[in-house]
């Protein structure tokens, strides 16, 4: 490999739990210059077993012996990625793993985060690979007064920067977070809300636990706009807090779905979701 070029690896999963992307790039410091050349990404799905694990944990109650064993096997299939990801995507070469892990909790009090939690033991990772390991990049920026999400606005702020207009990128995970880059002013990101979280928990109970999510948006077309359901929904005291804000599952998961339901009846039935086929 060339001298001053770094070859990293990054490794995610987000909160849908569909399992872990693997992403790596060569960077080139040049003067004040950064150059990063992609090298590709890779998808590694969680154990089945582990995904319910995941699933099951917040805001359930739960104990110290059930995460640990969840921090155990999160790291494991993290480090399969990890030496998927050298072998596939790096030719075997590589100098660094960074992690994010599983976020399992992110501890908001009077709109402060006080502190935020990912599990995924790294050292599974570094002994797989045999590669050093950055990891708790969410607890670093909270230590430094930061919310800890959404992390991808720094990569955000330095693609929109210089675009026309007030550029934005917004993305649409388990919870959605936007990056605001209006000329000479600090980049503004924040999570919005819920994505993916309730419309996941929309599937799986509308489908009876069929389905895991909303298959190309199948059974969002096949149903019409609940005028009640929504207003109760958009009443949620969170979106009217200021930015920079962050959130996650502890708010928005089944039992709040539910609970907005009761208040306004829907007329969906498990018996008419679109099934998928096959």
């Amino acid at each position: 490999m060339k001298e001053g070029v770094m070859r990293v690896i990054g490794l995610m999963s987000g909160t849908s739990y569909d399992g872990i992307e693997a992403a790596a790039a060569e960077f080139e410091l040049s003067g004040d210059t950064v150059r990063m050349r992609s090298l590709g990404r890779l998808s590694h799905p969680y154990p089945e077993q582990l995904r319910t694990r995941i699933a099951a944990a917040p805001p359930a109650t739960t104990t110290t012996e059930a995460i640990c064993v969840l921090d155990t096997g999160i790291g494991q299939a993290f480090a399969e990625a990890g030496v998927r990801a050298v072998a596939e995507l790096c030719d075997g070469r590589a100098d660094l793993v960074v992690s994010h892990g599983q976020t399992m909790h992110h501890w908001v009090e009077a709109g402060t985060v006080r502190g935020t939690l990912q599990l995924g033991q790294p050292a599974w990772i570094a002994e797989a690979t045999g590669l050093p390991v950055v990891s708790d990049l969410r607890s670093r920026d909270v230590a430094a007064g930061g919310q800890g999400a959404p992390l991808v606005a720094l990569f955000d702020a330095l693609l929109l920067r210089g675009l026309p207009g007030v550029p934005a990128a917004l993305n649409l995970g388990g919870i959605a977070n936007i990056t605001v880059v209006a000329p000479d002013a600090d980049p503004l990101a924040f999570d919005t809300g819920p994505a993916n979280a309730l419309l996941d928990a929309a599937a799986r109970h509308f489908s009876g636990g069929a389905e895991e999510y909303d298959r190309d948006g199948r059974g969002a077309a096949a149903g019409q706009v609940n005028p009640a359901l929504l207003r109760r929904l958009l009443d949620e005291p969170y979106y009217r807090l200021p930015g920079p804000k962050s959130t996650g599952k502890e708010l928005f998961h089944r039992p709040y779905l539910l609970a907005a339901l009761a208040d306004a009846p829907t007329r969906t039935r498990t018996t008419c979701w679109p099934r998928s086929p096959g």
